[in-house]
């Protein structure tokens, strides 16, 4: 797990119940991550990395939480290689951010709205915007370098309060990584609690070309 005195963890959480969609977040989640979001204030666009599932958990639960609390957000799926929030959330797969890019889809065919569920939804929230990764994609760091994603993420700025962005892994494809932070804000780690992958973690998170704010621990 990553130290503490090293990269704050910003909130501690047990991820979705056995059996649920990632989205299906408990009540104790939310608490947990309403305590976090004070440190995104003044951050626009966010990009959650880390390893593997623990990452895009940590995105929609932050996403959710944000939503829950009545800030306009957006969740974009940047992890093009392995595109998982489709699944995740229970939408449809495609078209996504990779045919977006490839100007295979208008913007309004790859935004999908998700209706919150599990113990702590709001009958009030409105809908978190998806924009799943679409078809695997095997040159992610270009489609993300292209000045089409840049301008995309702009447009979203300016339309929604809050745009978290689930990055490529941060160790495994640092080119990708780097390529989505450089439209973001800061950067905030998503990991599993039993992680042993921290020190490598840290170093590629430092060579980010945006702030780390801390780190969502999933599977707590």
């Amino acid at each position: 797990m990553l130290r503490r005195g090293r990269l704050p963890v910003l909130a501690e959480i047990a991820g979705p119940p056995e059996g649920e969609r990632a989205w299906s977040l408990r009540r104790s989640d939310f608490a947990s991550l309403e305590k976090a979001l004070p440190r995104l204030e003044g951050q626009r666009v966010v990009l959650v990395s880390g390893e593997g599932e623990a990452a895009s958990v940590a995105a929609i639960a932050l996403a959710a939480a944000a939503s829950a609390g009545g800030r306009r957000t957006v969740l974009v799926e940047c992890d093009l290689a392995r595109p998982r929030l489709a699944a995740q959330v229970g939408v449809a797969p495609a078209p996504g951010l990779h045919e977006y890019l490839r100007w295979e889809a208008e913007p309004a065919d790859i935004l999908q709205p998700v209706a919150m569920a599990g113990s702590a939804a709001s009958a009030v929230a409105d809908p978190l915007v998806c924009v799943c990764g679409g078809r695997p994609a095997t040159k992610a760091e270009t489609l993300l370098g292209l000045q089409s994603f840049a301008h995309m993420v702009e447009k979203l700025r300016r339309a929604y309060e809050l745009v978290v962005l689930i990055g490529p892994p941060a160790v495994e494809e640092p080119a990708s990584c780097q390529a989505a932070a450089r439209q973001a804000d800061a950067a905030v780690v998503g990991l599993p609690a039993t992680s042993t992958n921290g020190r490598a973690l840290r170093a590629a998170i430092k060579r980010l070309p945006v702030p780390a704010l801390g780190a969502i621990a999933v599977g707590v």
